[in-house]
């Protein structure tokens, strides 16, 4: 069973940046892609960026240019680095991994921008 630990959240001002960290227990190479997705209170959970072998990278249009996905193979781990972070994302982050015959998730990690 593949595990994913997310971490890195936080409370931040307007215009702060965080950056968020998921940790899975197998190698990054065995996932078709990774990703990072938020939920929102009352809305839908929603993409916000992905990164695949080799290093294709998308972005919603909400964060591009503000949001920055990466990855440490050695480490087993991807990241997602927010800046300009701005109220409207806030949200619980999730860490995704897909594959061909199934998804895995983390737990979610908090993020809170407020002044």
């Amino acid at each position: 069973q593949v595990q994913l630990v997310e971490s890195g959240g936080g409370l931040v001002q307007p215009g702060g940046s965080l950056r968020l960290s998921c940790a899975a227990s197998a190698s990054l190479f065995s996932f078709a892609r990774m990703g990072w997705y938020r939920q929102a209170p009352g809305k839908e959970r929603e993409l916000v960026a992905t990164i695949t072998v080799p290093y294709s990278t998308y972005y919603a249009d909400s964060v591009n240019g503000r949001f920055t996905i990466s990855r440490d193979n050695a480490k087993n781990t991807v990241y997602l680095q927010m800046n300009s972070l701005k109220p409207e994302d806030t949200a619980v982050y999730y860490c995704n991994a897909h594959r061909i015959s199934s998804d895995y998730w983390g737990q979610g990690t908090q993020v809170t921008v407020s002044s």
